[in-house]
């Protein structure tokens, strides 16, 4: 982990209005986000077994 610490710039009223992150975290960040994003496309698929996810990687040739 980076031991670069986020920095906040502030305005005149000492409010934060931005962040400087280690380029580390951020990739880390929106590889997170990425995630996020398939979980939400796929929410209303249907699940399959462990028995049926095996069959279809043998189908396809993947095991």
């Amino acid at each position: 982990m980076s031991a670069l610490q986020e920095q906040y710039v502030v305005d005149t009223e000492g409010n934060k209005t931005a962040v400087i992150l280690s380029l580390e975290r951020y990739e880390r960040l929106m590889e997170d986000l990425h995630d996020l994003a398939i979980v939400a496309e796929r929410r209303e698929e249907e699940p399959i077994s462990l028995e049926g996810m095996k069959r279809r990687l043998e189908r396809d040739g993947l095991l």
